[in-house]
């Protein structure tokens, strides 16, 4: 009975947050509309071999989307008052947390396999490998979910405050996970300092589905992922119990 309240808990948030935030201008701005102007910017004119380069804007593409939800509920919903009243139903932080992520999750897969299969399509793609897709596009966009629903841990009512605080982290992580400059071309201090971010290991299993052209492998993408799936979601546990103690 208790594991059916939480999931049923879960599903509850996560329909909830569905139709509030999905239509929120922060969730298309940073989740659709600034990745496809960096893509605009960096690769249009410039001859580029797009089989190459596009494993990486698609990582991208599923890091912005699954990444935007996540850091505005929980500051609109401490805003609003409303997120005591969540606390005051039979949930838990954890069903609630989940649930933040199962509804930012589901927004990066919907767009993410929705700009693939149009990619598909009119770019002449290769289709790869159907089971490391599938891996990269649920793990991508549960791990980045999750650091969505991290970003928005800190004590504060303000989304405007969580959103730069998510572009100060998540900007610069592009820049280091082998998008623009794939890892196999990158320097040993630079392919080091790449192991630091979750999204390289997004980029490299793509690479692996749609190339053949992994540098980590992909079972190393893969655990690595799960890992940073773990520690993301824990540390969002973490710091929402310890603002509840708080007050905050």
């Amino acid at each position: 009975m208790e594991i059916h309240l939480f999931f049923s808990g879960v599903l509850a948030v996560a329909e909830k947050n569905v139709r509030i935030y999905y239509t929120k201008p922060p969730v298309f701005i940073f989740g659709l509309l600034f990745p496809l102007f960096l893509f605009i910017a960096f690769f249009m004119g410039r001859g580029l071999d797009l089989a190459i380069f596009y494993p990486g804007f698609l990582a991208m593409t599923l890091f912005f989307t699954a990444s935007s939800v996540g850091p505005i509920i929980t500051p609109w919903e401490k805003r609003d008052r409303t997120y005591e009243r969540l606390l005051s139903y039979p949930l838990i932080v954890e069903s609630i947390i989940i649930g933040d992520i199962f509804a930012g999750a589901l927004f990066g897969l919907i767009i993410s396999l929705v700009i693939w299969a149009g990619s598909l399509l009119v770019l002449s793609l290769p289709l790869g490998n159907p089971f490391l897709l599938a891996a990269a596009f649920i793990l991508g966009t549960v791990a980045f979910a999750s650091l969505g629903t991290l970003l928005a841990s800190p004590a504060t009512d303000s989304p405007s405050t969580i959103m730069m605080l998510s572009t100060m982290v998540r900007l610069p992580l592009i820049f280091i996970s082998g998008i623009f400059i794939p890892l196999a071309n990158l320097g040993e201090a630079a392919q080091r300092l790449a192991l630091l971010s979750p999204l390289t290991y997004l980029v490299d299993l793509f690479q692996g589905a749609m190339n053949g052209a992994a540098v980590f492998g992909p079972m190393f993408d893969i655990a690595a992922l799960l890992s940073w799936i773990a520690l993301f979601g824990a540390g969002s546990v973490y710091f929402q119990r310890r603002n509840l103690v708080k007050g905050l």
